[in-house]
């Protein structure tokens, strides 16, 4: 596949019909703007005063289970409830909307240990967080018509509490990046009787200068369409739209290429690297499930080191996303780290 090199340029993505302006020229520019040190703390293994910890009590006094594995609880600081207030407009001027959004927030403790991130866990347990993000999907979906699992790893990225944590929001209406993703999967179906991912992996696996890693059942490339610098998708070599539909080989490999991409990204610049990564899979909706492909989306803000982010300002918000280094640029360098985990 042509692409179009180093020069400025813009690039489509078929998820959101959203454009991201490409400028590789500007990589090398020079920096004296903010820089963030990252933290050095050492982190003990367990922290009595930490309310994610076993035996830990929370806001309102809750005792956290001193609990040996995965630990998921109702968030206490909720953005969703289960009731809410009818929507409505106002009469004379339809551009004053609101609909009520109802839903339920949860929090999941990966591991007891207060000091080990994703990565660091052992495989098995890292499979437990998968199995744990199922279990949730299949125990909200019997109310809610999306759950959104998602990770917010790093201060960078929002994280309150340094213990490994992961969120899982359940709601009755469609966010609307997902409903962007629906409605271009369900156009690309219609129009061409396949899943639109399915066919942009052929591509990229055929192409290769964006794929970072891969194993019997998952491929993760830097999206043509990136936005962050390091940005990430994962995607399923054989087509699945929700992640229950995942079997024990599945839930293997995807936690060992979990451990593999989110180790890379830690090597990438020696530090515990942050991240926001979230699951987008087919809603629990009454229409076919055909046109969606489960996938992952990671999105990283570091840009030049350790100490240098992304800002996502200015043009970005007034205008539309850019990036400065290629995704191949993002790809290569990736890929070239170890893939070992150890």
């Amino acid at each position: 596949m042509q692409t179009p090199g180093d020069n400025p340029h813009r690039r489509f993505n078929p998820l959101t019909g959203e454009w991201v302006l490409v400028s590789a020229h500007r990589s090398s520019r020079p920096w004296l703007g903010l820089e963030e040190p990252p933290t050095r703390l050492a982190i003990p293994q367990h922290d009595p005063d930490c309310y994610l910890c076993p035996g830990g009590v929370r806001v309102g006094g809750a005792r956290n289970p001193v609990y040996e594995g995965t630990f998921v609880f109702a968030n206490d600081f909720p953005a969703l409830l289960p009731s809410s207030d009818s929507g409505g407009q106002d009469d004379q001027n339809r551009l004053f909307q609101w609909q009520p959004a109802q839903g339920t927030c949860r929090v999941l403790c990966y591991s007891p240990r207060h000091d080990l991130t994703l990565p660091e866990l052992k495989l098995s347990e890292i499979e437990a967080v998968i199995q744990t993000w199922i279990d949730q999907i299949i125990d909200l979906s019997k109310i809610y018509t999306w759950v959104q699992i998602f990770d917010n790893k790093g201060e960078q990225m929002g994280a309150s509490n340094p213990h490994p944590h992961g969120q899982i929001w359940a709601s009755d209406f469609l966010p609307t990046e997902v409903k962007k993703e629906d409605s271009a999967l369900r156009a690309y179906y219609a129009e061409n009787n396949t899943a639109l991912l399915d066919r942009y992996l052929e591509g990229e696996l055929a192409d290769g200068s964006r794929v970072v890693s891969q194993n019997d059942a998952w491929t993760v490339l830097v999206p043509f369409w990136a936005v962050w610098p390091f940005e990430t998708l994962i995607l399923p070599k054989e087509r699945i739209s929700q992640m229950p539909e995942m079997g024990a080989k599945r839930i293997t490999d995807l936690a060992e290429i979990l451990k593999i991409t989110l180790s890379k990204y830690d090597r990438l610049f020696n530090v515990s690297f942050p991240y926001s990564m979230g699951w987008h899979g087919a809603p629990f909706i009454n229409d076919s499930t055909e046109p969606w492909t489960l996938h992952a989306h990671i999105y990283p803000p570091l840009l030049r080191g350790a100490t240098i982010r992304k800002f996502m300002v200015g043009y970005e918000m007034l205008a539309e996303s850019q990036r400065d280094l290629t995704p191949e640029m993002a790809a290569e360098k990736l890929r070239a780290l170890p893939s070992s985990y150890e």
